[in-house]
């Protein structure tokens, strides 16, 4: 079944238009070990609004001074989204905030204070009254600097229904035009969130006024389903991540609450502007610069989302794919492996192989870009869409890093020990050694510490292969942990031990950037 929208082209009333408010940048980089570089994050919130979401919050400004210049500079390159920054009701928050969106040609700034009585008690030792005074002061202080002003309400759906509705009428009253009421912890189930939304859309004094939000979390694995719950239940803005990237385990999932409002539209009469065709390259993407992983039987955009195995689903598809695909992939932007390019193929045809597959690079970065796709067809017989998505991706991760592989020659075989002979490019020097390890992979990364020494501990390492054949590019994920710290990244290359030095030294590049984030922080 379609969604009306999509079936007979009428435009539906605002009333049933639900806004996409995308937080990867914020609530998905907060995810352990998911850290994006700066350039990482403009990549990514060009896509953001490019597929039309709606709002896409940048950062939180206060972090850091990395965190500012991030949502700073996306303030100012975004054309059609508004760019909010996350404050906690605090007044130098709110202040930073401010100025790190005013750029933006829809600037919103999202302030948050917890309300549930475990929060209070716990965490921020006041009293209910105490609360409903910060939240009056620092939402009319928030809109004295913008107009569009987003308060959440921190751990609602562990708060009393009385309180909640008490604090949500001061927010409103105080200039507030969103009302964001997050299931923080992933406690609720549908019907529980639900309900609250339509208790307190019946029950506070110019509720009509603001517009209410969800943002769910998917810790009992609940965040979609609650997701659509709020909506049903009068929420017309979606808070969610791209792959549902987040703490924890993750919020709502962009792509599964897109699609499930475009594909039930029987059950689900509401509609969202966003592109759809665009959700597995933005999945790709951010998937790339975080370094995490897509599942494979993700919903959506996993690897196995559309693919059949069983014989008797197999037969099915053949003589009517709607046997068992409830959605096309060409609807979620997901096409075939082909093999359109080679070693002969042109700059020309290569820039609109990249256009095709959702890439526009400026003119270096497409230099760079094809300089490596060159060298990967003298490499490799068959060059297949997944390959160009990894080239390039691993280009946007691994540009602006402070460390560099140049070169390496391992030394492997039965004899042992194995060895590796690594050059690095290390902020303008080049450096080398040559170490033993036990394997291939060891001696590497022996290689490595010796000439970026360091304390962290390898606590993941993991192969995969891009395209099918035996000299399919490999992907390797790395994770490293330090100080209290993770991070994951990944490497791709033909060469499993090329992609694994890739991979490692990536890992370091972003501990050094979470190491400078901090520094930053504390001299701010």
């Amino acid at each position: 079944m379609k969604n009306s929208v999509q079936s007979n082209g009428a435009k539906p009333a605002d009333k049933d238009r639900v806004l996409i408010f995308d937080t990867t940048l914020r609530d998905g980089e907060q995810c352990p070990g998911a850290t994006m570089t700066f350039e990482a994050k403009l990549e990514v919130a060009h896509l953001l609004d490019t597929m039309g979401v709606d709002i896409i919050e940048a950062g939180f400004p206060i972090a850091s001074e990395g965190d500012f210049e991030a949502v700073s500079e996306i303030a100012k390159r975004t054309k059609r989204a508004r760019v909010a920054g996350l404050a906690r009701a605090i007044e130098r928050d709110i202040a930073r905030a401010g100025e790190a969106v005013r750029h933006a040609a829809q600037p919103r700034i999202h302030t948050f204070v917890s309300t549930s009585p475990i929060h209070l008690e716990h965490q921020m030792n006041k009293s209910e009254a105490d609360v409903l005074a910060i939240i009056t002061k620092t939402v009319m202080q928030a809109r004295n600097l913008v107009d569009d002003v987003e308060w959440s309400a921190m751990d609602a759906t562990r708060t009393p229904i009385d309180y909640l509705c008490r604090c949500i009428e001061a927010a409103i009253k105080a200039g507030a035009t969103t009302i964001n009421l997050p299931d923080t912890v992933g406690y609720a189930i549908p019907s529980e969130y639900a309900a609250m939304f339509e208790a307190v859309r019946n029950r506070v004094p110019d509720a009509d006024k603001a517009i209410f939000s969800v943002h769910c979390h998917d810790d009992l694995g609940l965040a979609v389903a609650n997701t659509l719950a709020g909506v049903a239940a009068g929420a017309r803005q979606i808070e969610c991540t791209i792959n549902g990237l987040g703490e924890r385990a993750g919020n709502a999932a962009l792509e599964e609450v897109v699609m499930a409002l475009k594909t039930r539209g029987d059950r689900l009469p509401y509609y969202s502007t966003i592109d759809a065709t665009m959700l597995t390259r933005a999945s790709k993407l951010v998937s790339a610069v975080s370094s995490f992983p897509v599942q494979y039987n993700k919903a959506i955009v996993g690897r196995n989302a559309f693919a059949h195995e069983s014989g008797i689903h197999q037969d099915g598809i053949l003589k009517n794919a709607q046997t068992y695909e409830i959605m096309t992939p060409e609807s979620v932007g997901l096409s075939k492996s082909s093999l359109v390019m080679g070693k002969h193929s042109g700059r020309h045809a290569f820039r609109e192989k990249l256009r095709e597959l959702g890439y526009e690079l400026g003119e270096n970065a497409l230099q760079d870009a094809f300089t490596r796709f060159k060298n990967l067809a003298d490499r490799k017989k068959t060059i297949y869409d997944e390959d160009l998505i990894a080239l390039v991706d691993d280009e946007l991760v691994s540009a602006h890093e402070r460390i560099k592989l140049v070169s390496l020659t391992v030394m492997a075989g039965t004899g042992g020990p194995q060895s590796a002979a690594l050059t690095l490019d290390v902020e303008g020097t080049l450096k080398t050694h040559q170490a033993t390890g036990n394997g291939p992979v060891d001696a590497i990364f022996n290689a490595i510490h010796a000439l970026v020494p360091h304390e962290a501990q390898l606590e993941l390492y993991q192969v995969h292969a891009v395209t099918q054949g035996t000299d399919a590019q490999a992907e390797v994920s790395v994770k490293l942990a330090e100080g209290g710290r993770s991070v994951t990244a990944r490497g791709a290359d033909p060469d499993t031990l090329v992609a694994s030095a890739r991979a490692y030294i990536a890992a370091l590049n972003k501990l050094a950037a979470l190491q400078r984030r901090k520094t930053d922080s504390k001299a701010g």
